[in-house]
């Protein structure tokens, strides 16, 4: 049975992601996000050992900082295609690396009372490792890196990195 089939929307998964920010002179920016996924079609790649997938990321979150200037909230929009590198198989856990690139929308251009962004529009990258666990990999949770900046559209451009944990549960 697809993913499609047993919940009409087309949606293969839900996510649920946690983080801080680092290597900020300034106090942590904290975040969470709720995202959907649907997986591409087809395999990009596939032999006895590996799998390369695909799929959308389409999440929605909020970014808070509290420093000397007072509470400073973001809200966060983002689509992003991320390409998924596991093992081939039924083992009880699968490994996995991901890597997406995508764009995100902020509704806030000031993060800090030292970090402002020039632009609402960033692009967000990440790398992530995980475990796909569970009856039928139902259960996913990974280690994540982020970056977002504007690549350098207008500046300031001081950009942000976040460690994150993700927790999915796959349809």
């Amino acid at each position: 049975m697809c993913a499609q089939e047993s919940n009409g929307l087309g949606i293969d998964s839900v996510s649920i992601e946690a983080g801080s920010s680092f290597s900020d002179k300034d106090k942590d920016t904290n975040m969470g996000r709720l995202g959907v996924q649907w997986n591409w079609n087809e395999p990009l790649y596939k032999n006895n050992s590996i799998v390369l997938k695909g799929y959308w990321d389409a999440t929605v979150g909020y970014w808070h900082t509290e420093d000397s200037a007072g509470t400073h909230s973001v809200g966060d929009f983002g689509i992003t295609p991320v390409l998924r590198l596991q093992a081939n198989g039924s083992e009880k856990f699968v490994p996995y690396v991901e890597l997406g690139i995508g764009a995100h929308y902020l509704t806030e251009k000031t993060i800090t009372q030292n970090k402002q962004f020039s632009t609402n529009f960033q692009f967000g990258d990440h790398i992530a490792a995980g475990i796909k666990f569970g009856e039928h990999d139902a259960f996913a949770i990974a280690y994540r890196l982020q970056h977002l900046s504007n690549a350098g559209i207008d500046h300031p451009n001081p950009g942000i990195n976040f460690h994150q944990i993700r927790l999915e549960y796959n349809f």
